[in-house]
């Protein structure tokens, strides 16, 4: 199950892949998970058909591990959409990572007294791209995240045939990962999976999605340019600079569901096309009037994000539009909207308009706050601007002085 782009480095995305990772797995599914799931292989012709019809009716939350190691395409499909955040495949296998990582989880809560609190090593071989290659150099001493589900072997010399022959590969650099792995440890589910794997004879250990460790050396092999052995150390529960990473963001990624947790995130690091993805797909399965505003919300942001002001503005209205009909007008949920719109006419420079929007935003919330709230402060200083553009610099400077 060896890719040359299983690995994700720590760079600035590290701590919103671990975010990620909560937020998937906190989502509930219900009995349709796996019907979407079925639909979405057909319409994307992601699997065999064969494999998709007895997927449909043999499956269940026990047999994970049996799917994600049966030949079937399953696992590529996976780990390509947890490395790429591919919005649209994670939603519609979202029941399958969550059970996945259960199943890893109970065999490991079975499995932990066996090692006697004694640490162990596993291995995987890979070929990375050199540039890739250069980068994990780079990071010596710090962390890695491996953001797919992460398959290993207790047997070194099959890992080593597997980075030799990715070394073979002029474009290549083959990387034999030994993995050294403290039981006790807390920080990621990993299990042997031989007795629930389709691969009865395999001895392969199987870490859930986003396993973070840290590098502690990096050696070539033979004297071979193309062939290193990478040493890990998976990360204990105490990590400080893991645990800073991460509590750094959880709050930025607000939103009263899994979903909406997950479309914000994307938006966070600039995955548009597949928050664009993920908002429509979660559009077309609600049936919610408040839900469709929100997500046609998220979507004028995606757009306006992406310098296309005329689908922002198109996807505003209709969050507006929704919103007029199930709220008073002078509720305060319509203002976000006013000014998303306004704030695309500004930038579009069509400043009466901009005005306009502003300005119904701005009404809203004087009935709604005390004359001293940092939010009226920023709606006259947004009308100000305005003006100031305009060319009505008295008006500018009367707002401003608000």
């Amino acid at each position: 199950m060896a890719s040359t782009d299983n690995l994700n480095q720590l760079e600035s995305t590290f701590m919103y892949t671990q975010l990620f990772k909560e937020i998937l797995l906190d989502m509930e599914h219900d009995e349709q998970a796996i019907k979407h799931f079925i639909t979405y292989c057909r319409d994307h012709d992601c699997v065999s058909p064969k494999y998709i019809d007895r997927f449909e009716k043999e499956y269940s939350s026990q047999l994970a591990i049996w799917w994600y190691t049966f030949p079937s395409n399953t696992y590529r499909m996976l780990n390509s959409a947890l490395r790429s955040m591919d919005g649209g495949t994670i939603i519609n296998m979202g029941f399958f990572i969550h059970n996945l990582h259960t199943q890893i989880e109970q065999l490991h809560q079975q499995q932990v007294h066996s090692y006697h609190g004694k640490p162990f090593i596993v291995y995987r071989g890979q070929g990375l791209s050199k540039a890739s290659f250069e980068k994990l150099k780079k990071t010596q001493a710090g962390l890695i995240s491996f953001n797919n589900f992460l398959s290993t072997s207790t047997e070194q010399d099959i890992a080593l045939g597997l980075a030799y022959i990715a070394s073979q590969n002029v474009n290549m650099v083959g990387i034999l990962f030994m993995m050294s792995i403290d039981p006790s440890s807390k920080s990621a589910p990993f299990a042997s999976i031989k007795e629930k794997s389709y691969f009865k004879e395999e001895e392969e250990i199987l870490f859930s999605m986003h396993t973070v460790f840290r590098v502690s050396a990096i050696k070539q092999i033979d004297n071979n340019n193309q062939l290193y052995q990478v040493e890990l150390q998976l990360t204990s529960d105490d990590d400080q600079q893991l645990r800073v990473l991460t509590d750094r963001i959880r709050e930025e990624a607000g939103g009263s569901t899994g979903w909406e947790r997950l479309g914000n995130l994307l938006l966070k690091i600039g995955q548009f096309n597949n928050a664009e993805e993920l908002y429509n797909v979660l559009l077309e399965r609600t049936s919610s009037d408040g839900e469709k505003a929100i997500y046609y919300n998220q979507l004028g942001v995606v757009h306006s994000n992406q310098g296309d002001y005329e689908k922002a503005i198109w996807y505003y209205e209709k969050a507006l539009e929704i919103l007029r009909k199930i709220l008073p007008s002078n509720h305060p949920d319509l203002i976000t909207s006013y000014i998303n719109i306004g704030l695309v006419y500004d930038n579009m420079g069509e400043y009466s308009k901009a005005l306009s929007y502003y300005e119904q935003g701005l009404e809203i919330w004087k009935r709604t706050l005390p004359s001293n709230h940092p939010y009226l402060a920023a709606s006259y200083s947004s009308i100000g601007s305005v003006y100031y553009y305009m060319g009505e610099y008295s008006k500018a400077l009367s707002f401003y002085k608000k």
